[in-house]
């Protein structure tokens, strides 16, 4: 439906009024055709920073919520980081937190000891996808253990299809595959404009670590 134009008499503040309540309605009838009610699978990719920083702030949100949740780390491991140290130590019982990682790749540098860490870590994490008594599963970097093929995308997707109905998913790491874009139910790609890593400035406390 076309936006009808504001009357020529209209001052500036009557012509913000009916736009913002043009838009109200137009919102109000998409948020009356959402009825589904069940658990998505999210899965937040591309090569820009706020990846993790978002599955994370996902998972603030769903403990406030009193929320059972599960986290799985399939990089990061050599390592410590805030977010580690803050959710370990809030979370409490409604958290069930697991580094698995050996570390990035390039750090290793031992390709079999990578595909073993990472199964160990998907063998927890599937386990958490079986499972109806976690509310949120947040599983990171498992993008690059997919597309690595440490991790085989075919157990993957094949246990978020037959999780829980009401179980949320997070999935999240860059090059996450065309097959897990298409099963997924938000896709988000985040874009580099600029990084502080190419201007020299070494990785931070609260912002990469």
């Amino acid at each position: 439906m076309s936006e009808r134009p504001p009357r020529e008499d209209m001052t500036p503040e009557e012509r913000h009024r009916e736009r913002m309540q043009r838009k109200k309605e137009l919102v109000d009838r998409k948020i009356a055709r959402a009825t589904i009610d069940r658990g998505v699978l999210v899965v937040n990719t591309g090569n820009g920073k706020g990846k993790s920083s978002s599955g994370f702030g996902m998972l603030a949100r769903a403990l406030g919520h009193g929320f059972r949740c599960g986290v799985v780390q399939f990089i990061k491991g050599t390592f410590s980081t805030g977010e580690e140290a803050f959710f370990r130590r809030l979370g409490g019982d409604q958290l069930d937190y697991h580094v698995m990682g050996e570390g990035f790749t390039w750090e290793t540098q031992d390709k079999s000891r990578d595909i073993a860490a990472a199964q160990a870590a998907w063998t927890v994490a599937a386990r958490m996808l079986a499972d109806s008594a976690y509310d949120f599963v947040l599983l990171d970097e498992l993008n690059i253990a997919l597309t690595k093929q440490y991790v085989q995308l075919e157990q993957v997707l094949t246990a978020v299809s037959a999780r829980p109905p009401r179980q949320h998913v997070v999935i999240t790491g860059r090059g996450a595959p065309d097959g897990l874009v298409a099963v997924a139910d938000t896709v988000t790609e985040m874009r580099v404009v600029k990084h502080a890593f190419d201007a020299g400035i070494k990785a931070q406390k609260g912002i990469e670590l």
